[in-house]
C-alpha cells in the first residue's frame, strides 16, 4: 500500500485572455505523501497559487486545466464534475487561503461558517456540529471559543483570523491541506505560532500538506521537500536539505542568496536581476535565460532536459549537462 496521497502529472493549465491563451502552468508534475509537507516556491506571479486552485478546482472562469492529470486517491480530479469535486473540496482535501479577510465571510458568525462544512460533509447536526466547531477553535489555540463562535469577522485579530481558517479548513479531517501563503501580513511571532499549529496538526492527524510560500524561511522552517518554480514551470525539486545545502538550478541559488544569514551577517545580499516575465510573454529556450547569469546559446535556444541529481532531487538546466558523465546524474525527461 502506498504513501502516495496526490499524484500530479504533466500538469497544464491555461487562461482564455482578449490576446488569446495564455498558459499559466506549464507541463508540472509531483507528489504528496502522507505526513509529509511540499513546498511551491517561487516569486509572486510564477504560477504557485494558480497550481494549488487547479487541484482544488476553484480556477477562474476564464481558466481550465488544458492536460494532465490530478490523482487523488484512485481518482482523477481533473476528470470530475463540479458535484464530484463539491464532495472532496473542504472534506478530503481543504485550503487555506492567502487572505483571511476575503475567505471569510463577513456577515456570518465565526460559528456558522465553523459549522457549515460539517453539517454539510459529516452530516452532524446544528448542536453536535456547534460542540465541535468550539473544539476546532480550541485546537487551533482560540481563548474562549465559546465567545469566538458568536462573533464575526472584524472583530477579530489578524491572527485569530488565520486560526479560524485553519480551523475550518481542518474541520472535516481532510488527508490533505493546501496552504497558500497563510503567514502574509503577519507578524513573526503570529506566523511562528501559525506554522507550529499547521506542524503539530499534520503529525497528529497523519495529512499531506502542500505550502506555497515565497519565504524561504518558511521553507526551512516547514518542508520536508520543496519544488521551485519559475514562469509557470518546475525548475527544481528535491528534499528541503538538498535544496539548501546544494542548489542546482540557477534561479535557487538566486533565491537562497537573497535570504539574509543570521549567522553570517556580513555577507551582502544579492536580489535576481531583471523581473518575472508576463504570463503571455513567449521566451524560446529556457524561461529564465533572460535572467540568468551563466546562460549559453542553447539555453537561449532548448528547453532544458531534467536531470536526476539522487533519488530525491532533480533539476532543469543545461548547466547539469557537464555532469552528464557522473553516475549521480542522469537524463530523466525530456519536455
Amino acid at each position: 500500500m502506498t504513501d502516495e496521497l496526490l499524484s500530479v502529472k504533466h500538469l497544464v493549465t491555461t487562461f482564455r485572455t482578449a490576446d488569446g491563451h495564455v498558459q499559466a502552468v506549464r507541463d508540472i508534475s509531483f507528489s504528496v505523501k502522507k505526513r509529509e509537507t511540499l513546498c511551491i516556491v517561487g516569486e509572486s506571479g510564477c504560477g504557485k497559487s494558480i497550481t494549488s486552485l487547479s487541484i482544488m478546482g476553484l480556477l477562474p472562469s476564464n481558466g481550465f486545466i488544458e492536460s494532465g492529470s490530478i490523482e487523488f486517491e484512485q481518482q482523477d480530479l481533473a476528470k470530475m464534475k463540479k458535484q464530484q469535486l463539491q464532495k472532496v473540496r473542504g472534506n478530503k482535501i481543504s485550503m487555506i487561503f492567502q487572505e483571511p479577510m476575503t475567505a471569510l465571510n463577513p456577515v456570518l458568525t465565526i460559528g456558522y461558517q465553523l459549522r457549515e462544512p460539517l453539517r454539510i460533509h459529516q452530516k452532524l447536526s446544528k448542536k453536535e456540529a456547534h460542540k465541535k466547531g468550539i473544539e476546532l477553535l480550541k485546537q487551533v489555540g482560540i481563548p474562549y471559543p465559546e465567545k469566538r463562535m458568536k462573533q464575526y469577522v472584524h472583530e477579530l485579530s489578524g491572527g485569530m483570523r488565520q486560526r479560524v481558517m485553519i480551523a475550518i479548513s481542518l474541520a472535516c479531517h481532510p488527508s490533505l491541506l493546501i496552504a497558500d501563503e497563510p503567514t502574509t501580513a503577519l507578524d513573526v511571532t503570529i506566523q511562528a505560532q501559525i506554522l507550529d499549529i499547521i506542524q503539530n496538526l499534520k503529525d497528529q492527524l497523519g495529512m499531506g500538506v502542500i505550502m506555497v510560500t515565497h519565504d524561504m524561511g518558511v521553507v526551512a522552517e516547514i518542508a520536508d521537500r520543496v519544488m521551485i518554480m519559475y514562469a509557470g514551470e518546475k525548475v527544481e525539486e528535491g528534499d528541503v536539505q538538498s535544496i539548501f545545502e546544494n542548489p542546482q538550478h540557477p534561479y535557487t541559488i538566486g533565491l537562497l542568496k537573497s535570504v539574509p544569514d543570521v549567522d553570517k551577517p556580513s555577507i551582502l545580499l544579492e536580489a535576481i536581476p531583471g523581473t518575472l516575465p508576463n504570463i503571455n510573454e513567449e521566451i524560446s529556450g529556457c524561461r529564465f535565460h533572460p535572467r540568468c547569469p551563466f546562460a549559453t546559446e542553447r539555453c537561449k535556444q532548448e528547453i532544458p532536459e531534467e536531470y536526476q541529481i539522487n533519488n530525491q532531487h532533480k533539476v532543469k538546466c543545461w548547466l547539469r549537462e557537464d555532469a552528464k558523465n557522473d553516475s549521480d546524474f542522469q537524463v530523466i525527461s525530456t519536455t
